[in-house]
């Protein structure tokens, strides 16, 4: 059953576009909105790379094959759970991988980390300051890893952490490859793009600005008729897809400042309805 037994039939555009070029050891640069299968599109090639018998060790010893850098803990969570789950279903000649995916960010105890470094680890998923914090102690041996990969690198290239990121590049097997995966990319990425990655392929399915099976509203009211506004909306949102009293729809919600040439008081509700019912 290999792969099909975590549900996927078919790839997504993205993961058709990228895990080819992935396998090929391209460096890639792509876009892709939220909701398309980013995640898998750069967890299934590091699955298929990582050889789990020969058992690196990550710290005094060896690093594992690769690293996932992502910008929060929640993130760093779920992008571990997709590598447990694929890992689980990718064969390699008829058996399934026995992977050792290592979680670590800061927020957590650095000891724990340290102690589970003395393990066998194939990938370790991480937010920048933590896994340079653990090369500095000289825990973490970043020589041997030759896939780095970094989700939502508009975040990742924010002035925040884009020194960090330069830094662990440069710790990094010289022969690196890099995956670079955003839904937007905003003017410094150009730069490190020109720096890190100018022979990168390029992907970008961005052109459709709505995802299919999401709705959008816009209203504009003033102040004092937001809470009305959004009330009414729901009602009417949720007779439209027929949901019944008893379920719940989930609404993601964004506030902007109108124009000026509309009018400084007023404001632009824009809510987005995912049409799955819980």
């Amino acid at each position: 059953m290999g792969i099909f037994e975590a549900g996927f039939e078919k790839p997504s555009p993205i993961q058709e576009e990228a895990i080819p070029m992935a396998l090929a050891n391209r460096d890639i640069l792509a876009r892709a909105k939220n909701g398309t299968g980013k995640t898998a599109a750069f967890v299934i090639p590091v699955l298929e790379k990582v050889a789990a018998e020969k058992n690196y060790i990550q710290g005094r010893s060896h690093f594992n094959v690769a690293l996932i850098l992502v910008p929060t803990r929640e993130l760093a969570l779920q992008t571990s759970q997709v590598c447990k789950t694929l890992g689980n279903s990718i064969l390699i000649q008829g058996k399934h991988l026995n992977l050792q995916i290592m979680v670590t960010t800061g927020g957590t105890s650095l000891k724990d980390d340290i102690l589970r470094l003395n393990q066998p680890v194939h990938i370790v998923v991480a937010t920048p300051g933590r896994i340079l914090d653990l090369a500095g102690k000289n825990v973490a041996d970043l020589s041997k890893c030759t896939t780095f990969v970094m989700d939502e690198a508009d975040k990742l290239l924010s002035p925040e952490f884009q020194p960090v990121i330069e830094q662990l590049i440069g710790l990094c097997a010289p022969q690196r490859q890099i995956l670079l995966f955003s839904a937007t990319f905003p003017i410094m990425v150009k730069a490190f793009k020109d720096k890190f990655l100018s022979k990168a392929h390029e992907i970008n399915l961005m052109d459709e600005l709505t995802l299919r099976g999401v709705t959008q509203f816009y209203a504009f009211v003033e102040e004092r008729q937001k809470v009305h506004c959004l009330n009414t909306l729901f009602s009417k949102v949720r007779q439209k897809a027929n949901v019944a009293p008893n379920q719940s729809i989930n609404y993601f919600l964004q506030f902007h400042q109108s124009s000026r040439a509309i009018s400084p008081q007023n404001h632009r509700i824009r809510i987005f309805m995912l049409l799955y019912p819980c």
